[in-house]
């Protein structure tokens, strides 16, 4: 029997403090978050430098958590993961220093993890019969992209966003109406009191790459019908353009997606990232893959945001292909998919 191993994973990428334990990558024994929404929520979004003294005061108490609900301690663990990037460089910061004071004073390894390939990893942990290869389309805050998974931590990336990634377009048409922050779940919300139908926006096609994406036309779009309304005095209904704009947007996910898994010959599906806990979303793109033939794999909710968890189970598999980082390990903010 091999050995078993347990990873001690920290993510401070954005506004989450969040610690976890993984044993062998799919077993999560612990899964901390601390949340900053109500506190950025006063402001209209995250605000790096406050998001960074809150990693500072909470990460310890986390990881104390995290170990204490894994019923383990420093002595028990094989490596340390962390996300290194992409993110805020003050809050990864905080995550990054702390992996390598644990890891040096506890004489373990460390494993600097690329936060997208955490949320690829998602999928691995809830999904025992998932491997490589297979199709993921990305979809976060920051972050739009469709790639093939060839192997663990190695993709090839068919298409990405030329623009506002699709978490970005969701936050600023949830601003423009009237909604706040967080954008995205209070659209997926308040979507399902409106019409789809009520409003056509423009889907984003780029002719010299099917497989990207460009949401700033919509964007735009919302912007200039809520301005004509306001000007000619129609009557505005929040659930409807919500309702609108979120099909513009899921259509354009799900078509990409659907043809990229036609012309490459993928038969498995995936999502993962902030937004893949959209609900018209996963449906869409379940109804999609269901018509195809297609298996469809997608992370629980409390999966799809930021969380230690999939950073741990990341960190397992660039740990058994012998990933190792040194003290000078740094946060790398705009880190790229594949980059090391």
């Amino acid at each position: 029997m091999e050995k078993e191993i347990l990873i001690l994973a920290i993510e401070s990428s954005c506004d989450e403090t969040a610690a976890a334990v993984v044993r062998n990558g799919r077993e999560v024994l612990s899964n901390v978050i601390s949340s900053q929404i109500d506190l950025h929520t006063l402001y209209g979004g995250v605000v790096p430098e406050i998001a960074s003294r809150k990693h500072i005061e909470r990460i310890n108490q986390v990881i104390t958590q995290a170990l204490l609900e894994a019923s383990c301690t420093l002595q028990d663990l094989d490596c340390i993961g962390v996300t290194y990037g992409p993110g805020l460089v003050g809050a990864l910061l905080v995550g990054v220093a702390e992996a390598k004071a644990i890891a040096y004073a506890a004489h373990l390894p460390l494993v600097g993890v690329h936060h997208i390939e955490g949320h690829v990893s998602a999928n691995y942990i809830e999904h025992p019969d998932l491997e490589p290869p297979f199709l993921c389309l990305i979809v976060s805050g920051g972050h739009t992209h469709l790639v093939i998974v060839k192997d663990y931590g190695v993709f090839e990336i068919l298409g990405r966003t030329r623009d506002d990634a699709a978490g970005e377009a969701f936050d600023k048409v949830a601003r423009a109406i009237g909604l706040g922050y967080p954008g995205g779940p209070k659209i997926d919300r308040v979507s399902r009191e409106g019409d789809p139908d009520a409003v056509f926006f423009p889907q984003g096609k780029l002719e010299d790459n099917p497989y990207d994406f460009s949401f700033s036309g919509v964007k735009s779009a919302v912007l200039n019908y809520l301005n004509h309304a306001q000007m000619t005095g129609e009557t505005i209904r929040q659930a409807d353009i919500a309702a609108s704009f979120q099909k513009s947007v899921v259509s354009v996910l799900v078509s990409h997606t659907m043809q990229a898994a036609e012309d490459f010959g993928m038969d498995r599906v995936a999502i993962a990232g902030g937004v893949a806990s959209n609900a018209s979303l996963r449906a869409a793109m379940e109804e999609a893959c269901r018509e195809k033939g297609y298996r469809f794999y997608r992370p629980s909710p409390i999966l799809c945001t930021d969380n230690a968890a999939m950073i741990g189970c990341a960190a397992y598999y660039e740990f058994l292909k012998g990933t190792r980082h040194g003290w000078d390990l740094n946060a790398v903010p705009n880190l790229r998919l594949g980059e090391r």
